[in-house]
């Protein structure tokens, strides 16, 4: 009863738009912290996902990466749409800013997959 409560926490904190976030406190305040939120928040769920369920923990991760990426999206191109015709500009060449997103979340999976195998090994000891 415990693993599926744990596997839906870990989707809905998933939730938050960690790709569109760390484009976000580039842009408009030109920080990079925002992709190190993109690194470790992520990872850290995964590493639950892994430490605290027995079953799903992979299709636990992929959804909730799918997930995060679809809201990501859709602030995305609210944000543009308030920016009207300057938008991002050339912000983030030599990428776009669909293309960086989807870069950057799809580049998310290697830490989370290295920390999925961090926390099985942690889990056998």
């Amino acid at each position: 009863m415990k693993t599926p409560i744990i596997n839906i926490l870990i989707v809905c904190l998933y939730c938050f738009p960690f790709a569109y976030f760390s484009m976000h406190v580039d842009f408009f305040y030109g920080y990079i912290l925002g992709y190190i939120l993109l690194i470790v928040g992520p990872a850290i769920l995964a590493f639950f996902s892994k430490y605290y369920s027995e079953t799903m923990p992979v299709i636990t991760v992929i959804l909730g990466n799918v997930i995060s990426t679809i809201i990501s999206f859709y602030f995305l191109h609210k944000t543009e749409i308030e920016l009207g015709d300057t938008g991002y500009g050339g912000f983030f060449k030599p990428f776009t800013p669909d293309s960086l997103l989807l870069w950057a979340s799809f580049l998310n999976l290697i830490p989370q997959f290295l920390v999925i195998k961090l926390a099985d090994k942690m889990k056998k000891t």
